[in-house]
C-alpha cells in the first residue's frame, strides 16, 4: 500500500475515534436493502435527532475503535454495517433507527455501546423502546405537577372553610 493510500486511511480513522471520544452512543446496524430515497429519509431523520450517521469500511471501524470503550462492537464489523453516533441523547440513534426499521422493513441492528455499555441487537431493540431525555422529563414533571396541583386545591378548599366558619363566627359575636 502507498504512502498516499495509507495516509487517507489514517485520516478517515483518525474521524472515526474523534467521533467516538465525543459519543454518548454508537449503534452499528445492517443497511442493505433500502432504496436510495429511503437511505435519504433516512438520513433526514438522524440529522433531525442529531445523529451521526455514517457508512465506513469495517476494516477502518476495527482500527478506529482498537482500545476504545467502542472495542467490544468489533465482532459485529462484518458485512455491511453503518454507524449512528448520538453526541447528546444516548438513546437517539436507537430510537430514530427502530422508527425507520419498523417502517421499511429492511434493515437490522448489530449491536451498539449506550453510554459505555455494551449492547447486543435485541438489548438496542430494547434501548430504542426508550423515550427521548425530553420526554421522560415532561412525563416526570406531569406526573409530579398533578399531585402538587391536588394538595394547593385541597390547601384552597381548607382555607375557604375555615374563612367561612371565621365569617359566621364574627357574625354570631356582633
Amino acid at each position: 500500500m502507498s504512502k498516499a493510500a495509507w495516509q487517507k486511511k489514517q485520516v478517515i480513522i483518525d474521524e472515526i475515534k474523534e467521533k467516538l471520544e465525543k459519543a454518548q452512543s454508537a449503534v452499528v446496524i445492517d443497511y442493505m436493502g433500502i432504496t436510495v430515497a429511503q437511505a435519504d429519509a433516512m438520513r433526514k431523520k438522524l440529522r433531525e435527532a442529531d445523529v451521526d450517521y455514517t457508512v465506513y469500511k469495517n476494516t477502518l471501524v476495527k482500527r478506529a475503535i482498537q482500545g476504545t470503550d467502542f472495542e467490544s462492537l468489533e465482532p459485529v464489523l462484518e458485512g455491511p454495517s453503518a454507524v449512528a453516533i448520538s453526541y447528546e441523547d444516548a438513546t437517539a440513534p436507537a430510537r430514530v433507527l427502530n422508527e425507520v426499521i419498523e417502517e421499511y422493513k429492511k434493515m437490522e441492528f448489530k449491536a451498539g455501546i449506550v453510554e459505555g455499555d455494551f449492547f447486543d441487537k435485541d438489548g438496542i431493540s430494547q434501548i430504542a423502546k426508550i423515550p427521548s431525555r425530553e420526554t421522560l422529563i415532561a412525563k416526570f414533571m406531569g406526573s409530579i405537577q398533578s399531585p402538587i396541583t391536588n394538595f394547593a386545591r385541597v390547601l384552597n378548599q381548607i382555607a375557604e372553610q375555615q374563612g367561612g366558619a371565621d365569617g359566621q363566627q364574627e357574625a354570631a359575636a356582633e
